[in-house]
């Protein structure tokens, strides 16, 4: 069973989008990004410290939507994988979470995160 989360209209491209959700009684931090019409998507938590990677709601793009921005190091990370390639998680990767589009609704599969 998938958790729905958004519209997959709902995200520009580029653009993202962060999400709460609740895994038992575990709230956890998430993000979407839609870049070049394709949808990723991440835990919530730099590799380096675990911190929340946006730096205003919703804003998890630099400035050029290229790449993933942490708001604390400036760290960049990939759209399509996570790999972070500059900043001081280089080699890093974000932890991926399984999305699909149903219906045209974004689901988020709960069992990728689980470990999270």
């Amino acid at each position: 069973m998938t958790i729905p989360l958004c519209n997959s209209n709902e995200i520009e491209d580029p653009g993202s989008r962060g999400f709460e959700i609740m895994l038992g009684r575990r709230c956890l931090s998430l993000f979407v990004v839609h870049r070049d019409g394709v949808f990723t998507a991440f835990v919530n938590s730099c590799p380096h410290t675990g911190v929340n990677l946006e730096w205003q709601e919703h804003r998890f793009l630099d400035m050029d939507n290229m790449y993933i921005q942490c708001a604390t190091h400036d760290a960049l990370f990939e759209t399509a994988s996570g790999l972070c390639i500059a900043g001081p998680c280089v080699g890093q990767s974000l932890q991926a979470v399984a999305i699909e589009i149903i219906d045209g609704a974004i689901h988020a599969d709960p069992a990728s995160i689980a470990s999270a």
